[in-house]
């Protein structure tokens, strides 16, 4: 059968067992075992064994379950509350009062979850009520959460960025770093979109009284310990004290810590924490495992190699890529979760951006962004479902008022492209740590 034929077969079966339901790792793995047959006569077995042990013993993808756990023990705390009451009183002067509570809560919390459906879970559960009690546009109140919700997979520590980094074996502290000026920039922008709507609409939100500095101060005194956690884990990480991976290790002591000061340590809690982070990690590293097996069958098909020197020969330029990788990555992300696409394309779009002469560095900041749109895009947006258990709304509606949002990550991908600095400056000043 002729080469071209071939090709189509593979790309069939990739995506027929992709629409089937099929969970995605074992999806990955079927179409890379017949990618195997078809394309090369080395035994698949042996290919499939030596690729999945090379691909899931690298030491810095032991980060990933360690952060995984470090969110699932904060999300049975009382972080919720104490994020809510602590950030409430220094929202109030500001033009939309509460409705910052949503986008500096989740900020925060992405800080120490690296999970866009943690992060709105744990602020939703207190804000949510709270602020349809205070009367604020409950169409506001789900779109800022739906879209601040997103900067779990933004800023350190980012589950996807980890996924990146072990698929494109880039370093996962430089990545982490680099997340963080992104993050808090699409964080201002989000800001600074509710406090334009509500110089717009003053009727619109409600009246908060404004309380004297000592009283602030002491409702986010709970606030404290988990931005001291934040600080420490990021902090060891920059000034090249501890890799990802060792920092996570102190992030997950720093949390048991913490649930623990707080009374919410109990056995049940811990195990069940455990559980969850076991349930992650493990979905995850099966599609890691299907992606690396995919990848080494994608390399006997020559579909990166054709791809990367039919993309060299339209001598695109490197903006006009990106823009083309945009659309692309949006589309995919209406029928693929993140990591899913991440792992997916990268085995194709690596020979692609290395061609180009794009940093893989600032790459991954911009696979986050375009990932992140698809958390709000039907009809699988993860954080649409999350919202709609949550809020009771359907996911139209919760589509709808999100939209804003979704145009302001399409503007920080502009503004990636037009200052690259943004997400290469702190990376490049960054110190090492020994062996890291």
């Amino acid at each position: 059968m002729d080469e071209f034929w071939l090709t189509i077969v593979f790309l069939f079966t990739l995506f027929f067992l992709l629409g089937t339901g099929v969970w995605v790792g074992l999806a990955l793995l079927g179409v890379a075992l017949v990618g195997m047959e078809l394309f090369t006569t080395r035994p698949a077995g042996d290919a499939m064994i030596t690729t999945i042990w090379t691909s899931s013993s690298s030491w810095a993808l032991t980060a990933l379950p360690l952060f995984i756990w470090m969110g699932e023990i904060l999300f049975r705390t009382r972080l919720s509350e104490d994020m809510f009451n602590g950030l409430a009183p220094w929202m109030a002067r500001l033009p939309g009062r509460l409705l910052h509570t949503n986008i500096v809560g989740c900020t925060v919390f992405a800080a120490v979850s690296g999970s866009s459906a943690a992060t709105v879970t744990t602020i939703g559960k207190m804000s949510i009520p709270e602020l349809r009690r205070r009367r604020y546009p409950e169409h506001m109140i789900i779109g800022t959460l739906a879209g601040a919700g997103t900067l779990g997979l933004m800023i350190p520590p980012s589950l996807t960025l980890i996924v990146y980094g072990v698929t494109i074996n880039e370093s996962i502290s430089k990545l982490f770093i680099a997340g963080i000026l992104p993050g808090i920039l699409l964080a201002s922008f989000f800001m600074g979109y509710v406090a334009i709507w509500s110089l717009l609409h003053r009727d619109a939100v409600p009246g908060e009284p404004v309380l004297p500095l000592r009283e602030k101060i002491a409702r986010s005194r709970h606030l404290l310990p988990v931005l001291l956690l934040v600080l420490g884990v990021l902090g060891s990480i920059y000034f090249g004290f501890a890799t990802a991976t060792e920092a996570a290790s102190f992030g997950v002591v720093g949390a048991l810590l913490l649930a623990a000061s707080q009374g919410a340590l109990s056995w049940n809690a811990f195990v069940e924490s455990l559980m969850g982070a076991v349930r992650t990690s493990a979905m995850i590293a099966l599609i890691l495992m299907g992606a690396a097996f995919l990848a080494l069958a994608m390399g006997f098909t020559g579909l990166p190699r054709a791809l990367a020197e039919w993309i060299a020969a339209m001598e695109l330029s490197p903006i006009a890529l990106i823009a083309a990788l945009t659309v692309f990555y949006i589309i995919l992300g209406c029928f693929l979760d993140g990591i899913s696409s991440v792992v997916l394309t990268m085995a194709v779009v690596e020979p692609m951006i290395r061609t180009a002469g794009i940093d893989t560095i600032w790459f991954g900041i911009f696979i986050v962004v375009v990932v992140e749109m698809a958390q709000i895009t039907p009809p699988i947006g993860f954080n649409l479902f999350v919202l709609q258990g949550m809020s009771g709304h359907e996911i139209n509606y919760i589509a709808r008022v999100s939209i804003p949002f979704f145009l302001l990550m399409v503007l920080m991908v502009v503004v990636l492209v037009a200052f690259p600095e943004i997400a290469t400056f702190l990376p490049e000043t960054m110190r090492r740590a020994p062996g890291g």
